[in-house]
């Protein structure tokens, strides 16, 4: 039986990451054998061979190697929602704009959606206009959290606290120059997690 050439066996193992990476997923041995102009039969035979030198996990259909282990490709699938107001309230109606992935890794798991913010009331939080608010759908909160609140179907983003000697609600700005909001009573919607911004 020939050697094998190390240099293909390189050049699969290449293709197979660079495929994961843009996939997500192993190539088929037709896919490696098309992206390197090799036969099915030649790919099938260097994967064993790269399984036996221990270059690759390779299990009949599934490739693993170092890079591929270690990525995560587990994704909470999101929808941006629109904009909701960082200032005075605003009615708003949930009207998605589009999904997108947001990677376990980073945001962690659970039910979130995605906000896009307007205007100046929260600048001293860090949330400016524009800014991307990833916020886990709940409908509860701690004091102190950023909530997304919904008031006489009026949409706002604002810090929540209680005030339980008068059965208030505190909607409170992150901006010294706006004023707090006082309610009776609100929806919570869900509570802030991360900013996504431009810099």
């Amino acid at each position: 039986m020939r050697s094998k050439s190390s240099e293909l066996m390189n050049k699969i193992l290449k293709f197979a990451e660079r495929y994961y990476l843009d996939n997500g997923h192993s190539p088929a041995t037709s896919a490696i054998a098309a992206g390197l102009s090799i036969s099915k039969a030649t790919a099938y035979r260097y994967l064993i061979e790269m399984n036996d030198k221990g270059m690759v996990e390779y299990d009949g259909q599934e490739i693993h190697t170092a890079v591929t282990r270690k990525l995560n490709n587990e994704v909470n699938r999101t929808a941006i929602v629109g904009s909701i107001p960082c200032g005075g309230l605003e009615y708003e109606e949930e009207n998605i704009e589009e999904y997108i992935s947001l990677p376990t890794a980073i945001f962690g798991k659970g039910d979130f959606f995605i906000l896009r913010a307007g205007g100046q009331s929260m600048i001293e939080a860090g949330i400016d206009d524009g800014d991307l608010v990833v916020v886990r759908k709940q409908n509860t909160a701690h004091e102190g959290d950023i909530i997304a609140a919904l008031v006489d179907n009026q949409n706002t983003l604002k810090r929540f606290y209680k005030d339980e000697e008068n059965k208030k609600i505190i909607l409170h700005p992150e901006n010294r120059r706006m004023k707090d909001i006082i309610v009776d009573e609100c929806y919570i919607q869900g509570v802030a997690c991360h900013i996504i911004k431009a810099l």
